[in-house]
C-alpha cells in the first residue's frame, strides 16, 4: 500500500525538526552573512550595483535552469536593468526573460514586505509569462484533476508526488501566508533564517498551488525568508546552489514529502544555503580584487590592454573558458598579431594576466585566484563538515 503524502498525514502541516542538529548552521550563516556585509563594505557604489545586477541574473538564469528552461542571459540583464531604471535596459524582450528579470526585482525590493496572495499571484504570473497553454496564470489553480510530479521510465509513469487537490489550495494557502508571516523576524513565532526557509520552501512545494511555476516561487519564497532575517535585500544565489546540486535536491524534497519529521530536509537545505553564502561572498571578493588589479596597473595599460583584460575580468575569476588567445586578443583590441602578443608580454610581466602553453598552444587567464565553491554538509552530530572531494 502507497505510503500517504504529507498533507494526507494526521499532523499536517505541523513539521517537526531537531534544532539542535541546526544551531551550527544556523549560526554559521548568521556569521557569514556578517562576513559580507563587511567585504562589501570595500565596495563602491558602482561596483555594489554591478554586483546586485550580476546576481540577480544569476539567479533568473539558474532557478529557470533548475526546471530545464534556458533563458538569453543578456535579455533577463536588459530586463532587470529596465526595472531598475538603469542604463542598459531595453524593451520588447522575450517574454520569458522579461517576466523573471521583473520577479527578481521584485524580490530585490520587496523583501522586507509580509507575504500575501497577491505577491504569489504576481509572481507565477511572471515565471510562466508568454505561455498561452495555461488555464490558471497569476491565481491558484482550479483544475479538478489532480496535480502530480510525474516522469517516465520504461514508458511507465512514476508519481513522484501528487498535491492536495485544487478545492483545498484556497484554504491551504490561506494557512501557509499566515504562517510565513507568523515565522518572520518580527512575527509572533520568529524563526532561525535557514529553518524558516528551509520550511517555508518545503511546504509550498508540498501544496503546489499553481498550475505551473511552483518550483521558481517556491525559491523565490526562500529567498525572501532569508533577506528578512539578514534584513537586507541582496540574495544569497541560492538558486545556483540548488543548480549545482539538482539531482539531491528533487531527492531530498521527494523524501521529505511522505513525513513532517523534516530534520533531514533542513539539514540539506541549510548545507545548500550555506555553500550559496560562500559561493556570494567569493563573487564579492573577486570584485573587490578585480577593482584592486585594475586600480593597480590602470596608468600602465595601453587602451587595447585596459579593453582586453576588463572583458577577461568581466567572465569571472577563471576568465574566457579554454583560456585568452592572441588570436581572441587581436580580436577583441582589433589589432595585429604581432601586436597582440607584445600586449600580452607585458599583461604578463604587469601581473594582469598569467599564461599557460607556449607559442600558439599558449593560453592567459586572470592572476586573480579563484575561490572554488566547496561542498558541505551538516552531519547527524550538527557539525557543518566540507567532505574531501
Amino acid at each position: 500500500m502507497k505510503s500517504p503524502w504529507n498533507w494526507q498525514l494526521p499532523d499536517w502541516p505541523n513539521f517537526r525538526w531537531d534544532p539542535l542538529r541546526l544551531a551550527k548552521a544556523e549560526e554559521q550563516f548568521v556569521h557569514g552573512a556578517g562576513v559580507l556585509v563587511g567585504a562589501a563594505k570595500h565596495l563602491g557604489a558602482d561596483e555594489q550595483q554591478a554586483l546586485s545586477i550580476d546576481v540577480l541574473s544569476d539567479e533568473a538564469m539558474t532557478t529557470s535552469a533548475i526546471e530545464g528552461e534556458v533563458l538569453d542571459r543578456n535579455s533577463v540583464q536588459a530586463s532587470i536593468l529596465v526595472e531598475l531604471g538603469l542604463p542598459g535596459g531595453r524593451f520588447g524582450l522575450p517574454p520569458a526573460e522579461r517576466g523573471i528579470g521583473i520577479m527578481m526585482v521584485d524580490l530585490f525590493r520587496g523583501f522586507g514586505e509580509p507575504l500575501d496572495s497577491v505577491t504569489l499571484g504576481r509572481w507565477q504570473a511572471l515565471t510562466v509569462n508568454g505561455r498561452a497553454d495555461l488555464r490558471d496564470i497569476g491565481r491558484y489553480r482550479t483544475h479538478a484533476e489532480p496535480m502530480r510530479i510525474v516522469s517516465w521510465t520504461s514508458r511507465q509513469p512514476r508519481v513522484h508526488f501528487e498535491a492536495p487537490p485544487s478545492s483545498l489550495i484556497e484554504s491551504e494557502m490561506a494557512k501557509y501566508i499566515g504562517w510565513f508571516n507568523d515565522t518572520a523576524p518580527d512575527g509572533r513565532s520568529p524563526l532561525p533564517a535557514l529553518t524558516r526557509a528551509g520550511v517555508a520552501h518545503l511546504y509550498f512545494e508540498s501544496i503546489h498551488p499553481f498550475e505551473d511555476g511552483n518550483g521558481r516561487v517556491g525559491r523565490a519564497i526562500a529567498e525572501k525568508a532569508l533577506a528578512q532575517t539578514l534584513e537586507r535585500s541582496a540574495l544569497t544565489a541560492l538558486a545556483s546552489a540548488i543548480l549545482a546540486r539538482r539531482r539531491s535536491y528533487y531527492e531530498a524534497l521527494a523524501a521529505a514529502s511522505t513525513t513532517n519529521e523534516i530534520t533531514p530536509w533542513l539539514a540539506w537545505f541549510a548545507a545548500t544555503a550555506l555553500e550559496a553564502q560562500q559561493r556570494t561572498l567569493a563573487r564579492v571578493e573577486f570584485v573587490i580584487d578585480k577593482a584592486a588589479l585594475l586600480d593597480r596597473l590602470r596608468h600602465n595599460l595601453n587602451p587595447r590592454q585596459e579593453k582586453v583584460l576588463v572583458r577577461v575580468l568581466g567572465e569571472g575569476p577563471g576568465g574566457f573558458k579554454g583560456g585568452l588567445s592572441a588570436g581572441n586578443y587581436a580580436t577583441i583590441a582589433n589589432t595585429s598579431a604581432s601586436t597582440a602578443t607584445r600586449d600580452l608580454a607585458e599583461l604578463v610581466a604587469m601581473g594582469g594576466l598569467r599564461r599557460e602553453g607556449e607559442l600558439r598552444h599558449a593560453r592567459y587567464y586572470p592572476t586573480i585566484p579563484d575561490r572554488p565553491s566547496h561542498r558541505i554538509e551538516i552531519d547527524p552530530t550538527g557539525q557543518v563538515i566540507r567532505p574531501s572531494n
